[in-house]
């Protein structure tokens, strides 16, 4: 597939680092790479996500070796972390995950034996940042950025849901919701 370069779309785009706020919602990016890319690029952008379901089921090449690379890494988190979680709960692996995706694997397990979940998810988003800022390549110009600036943003918005109080209370209430329902059924019989 031949390779376009979005100069005047890229360079209107803020630079983002890790952390900020979102300049741009992911939709309305969606929307605007719609607008300005190819058909061929465009049309590979609902591959830019962090959906699990996405990149487990999306095997066959996508025609961008950039989509291919981040689903092969995104699947292959995905599947070490549920086979680890399987494991510690004496269930069987839901799949193998691909051995030959450079750190993801390690970067799955790094997460999974940290004791604070938001820093394990903060180390798997930071991980995947700069996977990104190594995967773009030197074509600065080109739809890689572009791509990437979209899994960015994402990253950013998962983030800005990461909310200390709110998870604690949402803990809270599926914690009492499980005693409630354990002590009405202990009531029953």
């Amino acid at each position: 597939m031949p390779s376009h370069n979005y100069y005047y779309f890229i360079a209107s785009l803020p630079h983002i680092n890790y952390g900020d706020k979102p300049p741009i919602s992911s939709e309305n990016f969606r929307e605007q790479c719609n607008q300005f890319l190819s058909r061929g690029d465009a049309a590979l952008v609902k591959y830019c996500c962090y959906d699990p379901k996405v990149a487990v089921e999306t095997v066959a090449p996508t025609g961008s070796a950039f989509i291919d690379f981040h689903l092969q890494r995104e699947r292959a988190m995905n599947l070490t972390l549920a086979g680890l979680r399987a494991a510690d709960l004496g269930r069987p692996s839901p799949g193998d995950s691909p051995r030959d995706v450079p750190r993801a694997e390690a970067a799955a397990k790094a997460a999974f034996e940290m004791d604070d979940p938001l820093e394990a998810e903060n180390s798997l988003d930071r991980g995947r940042w700069g996977v990104l800022d190594e995967m773009v390549g030197l074509n600065y110009f080109g739809v890689n950025n572009i791509f990437a600036y979209l899994l960015k943003l994402q990253l950013l918005e998962r983030k800005l849901r990461f909310d200390l109080q709110k998870g604690l209370a949402d803990y809270r209430e599926l914690y009492n919701a499980i005693l409630n329902d354990y002590n009405s059924r202990a009531n029953e019989g």
